[in-house]
């Protein structure tokens, strides 16, 4: 009887042992488990860029759905109001298609941070009653100079030139200026003048004779004007990678040196792999496959 009760009393301690095996063996594995990211809260604001904003636009829609807690408020105006207002505080991100010093005084620029988010082609787009296919660089130069004033004078039909112009403030006008027309002083047309590339792209299709210029995303699904090639360089993504096509930009967002917690997430969450797929998709450039070694 001693026997058979010591050994119930092993088989019991033994079974006790197994059992704080298991539950010590659970409890480790469970403090393995990576603990759920908390989602973003807080407020974003920014403004600059029309050319940047369909993407900040559609970033945000994404980040917003996985974080219900954040108010993300995006306004154009172009890159220098966007420039000015982050560094006057008063928005939390400026867009802009230019360096921040091409635009503010030097000990504002440096009080910034630059964000590289994506590469921006620029594309001379004309009325599709116009049919002209190509322009040379000295031709688009005097057109937008407004020393060439009709379409016969550089093949197409006889018709007066109209330029839908952009402000001063545009990014999109100062690269456009520098790598398309030679640093040229652009022609104003105030009555047709517009940094919104929306509206820009309908006055051109709504103006017989006219032309303009726009960031290539408002083109992806557009069909109501026409793109003009410069030199018999067509403007594409795959010439701005390669260095062919010479109108482009890298597009900036400008934050204070410290971010917000919202802000860094929201960038993060712009210049991570996640989202990197859609930019190719909205007609943006991925920086790292620029294989030109030109600084813009």
């Amino acid at each position: 009887m001693k026997a058979k009760k010591l050994a119930v009393a092993v088989l019991a301690a033994l079974m006790a042992t197994s059992m704080v095996g298991c539950g010590g063996g659970q409890k480790k594995e469970e403090a393995k488990k990576p603990a759920a990211s908390a989602e973003v809260k807080g407020t974003i604001t920014g403004s600059g860029s029309s050319a940047l904003l369909p993407l900040v636009k559609d970033a945000a829609e994404k980040f917003k759905a996985k974080n219900k807690d954040v108010s993300i408020t995006l306004n154009a105006g172009g890159s220098g109001t966007g420039l000015k207002q982050v560094s006057d505080g008063s928005v939390d991100m400026g867009n802009s298609d230019v360096p921040a010093e091409t635009k503010l005084p030097k000990d504002k620029a440096s009080k910034l941070k630059d964000h590289k988010i994506c590469v921006m082609t620029v594309v001379p787009i004309i009325n599709k009653d116009v049919q002209v296919k190509n322009l040379t660089k000295q031709q688009l130069t005097d057109i937008f100079t407004a020393k060439i004033t009709n379409w016969k004078e550089v093949g197409g039909p006889d018709k007066p030139i109209i330029l839908v112009t952009r402000p001063k403030t545009s990014g999109t006008r100062a690269l456009f200026k520098t790598y398309a027309i030679g640093g040229a002083e652009e022609a104003d047309n105030k009555s047709l003048e517009t940094d919104n590339s929306g509206i820009l792209v309908k006055s051109v299709a709504s103006n017989s004779g006219a032309i303009g210029y726009v960031a290539l995303p408002y083109l992806v699904n557009d069909k109501t004007v026409d793109r003009v090639s410069i030199d018999g360089v067509e403007p594409t993504l795959e010439n701005t990678y390669s260095g062919k096509y010479a109108v482009w930009g890298f597009e900036h967002v400008y934050t204070a040196q410290e971010e917000k917690p919202a802000v860094k997430a929201f960038l993060d969450f712009i210049t991570g792999a996640e989202y990197g797929k859609r930019i190719e998709e909205l007609g943006y450039g991925v920086s790292s496959k620029m294989q030109t070694k030109e600084v813009h």
